[in-house]
């Protein structure tokens, strides 16, 4: 909180440095976005008033969007009592710990480690371990899935002793109904206390987007396109017949084709089948029909209830989950892997029912994207706030940003030939989702590589062969400035608070041509937003570090200023310890796993560390093979702990 105040702060003292950065101020197209915001026409959700109300709007839609290939691929999402009073008294006597870096302090996020300093639980390879911290032991462990082979990601949220796995399916076999591999999709409730058991099995209907907890309420997004099979091609293909016989399919296709489905299987194994009611449906006045978000409730404390997962379905797309203790956002970014259908010359076959009316062909659609708001403040499911549209392309959750009152948004909009882009960020009122201010002309030529929004400032890095990190000011929604800029080569991929006045940085070194060079660890002083420099620099070369795509595999620990993060190079694999305090970033030393043989092969290899934690005066750290403990303060190996 100290950080976050001292960063608002300083943004205070922009206005009396505003003839320094006269230089960033005097255009009206330039950075300051002094120019009117581009006005985008702000969506409305309406809720379908009945079932037929939801078939004849979904079916004239989807016709308007299906092409020969069907309704385009699903896109992999990235890859977002007794037992509480046990966990109250573990808890107590936990030894100290980091948890889960997330980007909003009090919403947890999925991941694939988690701690209560007293047990750490991982799920790999479809199997969920607890492991004892202080004897370092695996106590008990759980298969999730069928079969010894790899088994396709999985994350996990915890509550006292409850655990949801969540598991994103792994067939990638193509169904003829869709490009996309059908998904299978659970959401596995465990019971920790004891020996683990499973208490729920929840299979939606789609693919999982992403989760959010606040206390021990979950609110999970699931993606979903209508379950119509489309006819196989035969002979030679035609691609304006296969969608006139496509859009056949679709006129015939029931309400139910588009209801998000959802089995629930209890401990006993008894299942019931439940849809999204059509009332519970709501849908902006512009979109697709071909695709619905789906959020599924579920208190862990409470299990699945008479009411299920109470869900709710919106007739949108979305990849970006963002939550804050008010809100839950899901945004869809420019629909770059299906089609936009657009007029073209009639072609029917002879025994078309609507002879002459117009064949579609691809064409690239226009760089929007949707942003989503639902209120989560009261207990179970969400509520529908409202939808707007910004123009350009999110990086990930980190372009958005819930404060006082507004939506911050971060994007990057690119020319359909792709030759010219350039950033702005967006402010919008979170109750109306209406645009209030922009500041645009960031980085021409250039696209975002990193966003941090902390309280009433930003930070944006947008890279092609030099690094500016530009500093804004955003205390009047209505006119968002910047307020200074640093050039420098190479990149900071993720952003992170440091001391005061300081940020972290965690990305790629370049040479001044823009190659990338290594993994290079930056700490910035930002204590004068019009004048942000570099204090100090760690660069390892010809090396890459999971922390530039995957916040989660970033450690820092304020109270020493010690950090971890994964390294990766020709040479070495492991975890890159560092000292970062207010003067500079300096390297502790390496943390590796040990060398792993496989079965019938007489090569070696050095297994990759993915996350890494503090607990009491030890590091522990997470790779596919096992967990490792080492000291805090020497770095010596304390226990290797296999998960084979």
């Amino acid at each position: 909180m100290e950080v976050m105040k001292t960063l608002i702060r300083t943004a205070v003292t922009a206005a009396a440095l505003a003839v320094v950065t006269a230089a960033c101020t005097s255009s009206p197209e330039g950075p300051t976005g002094k120019g009117k915001p581009v006005s985008l026409p702000q969506i409305r959700l309406v809720a379908y008033s009945s079932c037929d109300d939801l078939l004849g709007g979904l079916r004239e839609r989807a016709l308007q969007n299906v092409t020969a290939y069907g309704f385009g691929g699903v896109m992999p999402i990235a890859y977002m009592e007794d037992s509480a009073v046990a966990a109250k008294g573990r808890s107590q006597a936990a030894p100290e710990h980091s948890t889960t870096n997330v980007h909003e302090a009090g919403v947890d996020e999925p991941d694939l480690v988690k701690t209560d300093g007293n047990r750490i639980f991982v799920v790999s390879d479809g199997t969920l371990r607890i492991i004892d911290t202080a004897t370092k032991k695996i106590t008990a462990s759980l298969k999730l899935t069928e079969g010894d082979g790899p088994s396709a990601p999985a994350d996990l949220l915890i509550s006292g002793d409850r655990a949801l796995v969540l598991m994103r399916g792994g067939d990638i076999m193509y169904k003829a109904r869709s490009f996309a591999p059908p998904a299978d999709t659970r959401y596995v409730l465990v019971d920790l206390a004891g020996t683990p058991k499973v208490l729920s099995t929840i299979k939606p209907q789609g693919s999982y987007v992403d989760a959010r907890m606040i206390g021990s309420t979950v609110r999970i997004v699931t993606r979903s396109q209508p379950d119509i099979e489309f006819p196989q091609p035969t002979g030679d293909f035609n691609e304006a017949a296969q969608v006139k016989a496509n859009q056949a399919v679709v006129r015939k296709a029931p309400a139910e084709a588009w209801l998000p489905k959802v089995e629930i299987t209890d401990a006993a194994g008894k299942v019931r089948q439940d849809a999204v009611k059509c009332e519970r449906v709501s849908h902006p006045a512009d979109y697709t029909g071909t695709s619905l978000l789906t959020v599924h409730t579920l208190d862990l404390a409470q299990g699945v209830t008479d009411s299920g997962t109470d869900p709710i379905s919106l007739a949108a797309d979305g990849d970006i989950v963002y939550g804050t203790g008010q809100s839950l956002y899901v945004a869809s970014n420019p629909r770059w892997w299906m089609p936009t259908p657009v007029v073209d010359t009639p072609v029917a076959p002879a025994d078309d029912p609507t002879p002459g009316e117009p064949a579609v062909t691809p064409t690239a659609p226009p760089e929007e994207t949707e942003i989503h708001r639902l209120d989560v403040t009261a207990p179970g499911a969400p509520k529908y706030v409202a939808s707007g549209k910004v123009q350009g392309r999110l990086l990930n959750q980190y372009s958005l940003s819930e404060h006082d009152g507004h939506l911050r948004a971060a994007t990057t909009l690119t020319s359909s030939d792709g030759k010219t882009s350039s950033s702005t960020v967006h402010v919008l009122k979170a109750d109306t989702m209406a645009k209030t201010g922009e500041v645009g002309g960031l980085g021409a030529g250039e696209r975002i590589y990193s966003v941090r929004f902390i309280g009433a400032v930003g930070y944006v890095v947008t890279f092609k062969q030099v690094d500016p990190l530009y500093t804004l000011d955003l205390r009047d929604p209505a006119a968002p400035k910047v307020t200074g800029e640093l050039k420098i080569t190479g990149y900071s991929a993720y952003l992170h608070p440091g001391n005061e006045g300081r940020l972290i940085g965690i990305g790629q070194e370049a040479s001044e041509k823009g190659r990338t060079l290594g993994t290079q660890v930056s700490l910035f002083d930002v204590s004068d937003p019009a004048a942000p420099r570099r204090l100090s620099q760690l660069f390892q070369k010809d090396s890459g570090s999971g922390a530039e795509w995957d916040p989660h595999a970033f450690l820092y620990w304020p109270k020493t200023g010690l950090s971890v993060i994964p390294l990766s190079s020709q040479k070495e694999s492991g975890a890159l310890v560092l000292k970062i305090d207010d003067a500079g970033v300096s390297k502790v030393g390496m943390i590796e796993h040990p060398k792993v043989k496989q079965e019938g092969d007489e090569f070696t290899f050095q297994p990759g560390i993915d996350r890494s934690m503090v607990i009491g005066d030890a590091i522990w750290t997470l790779s596919h093979e096992g967990v490792q403990v080492n000291d805090a303060a020497t770095l010596a190996s304390q226990a290797w702990i296999p998960f084979r």
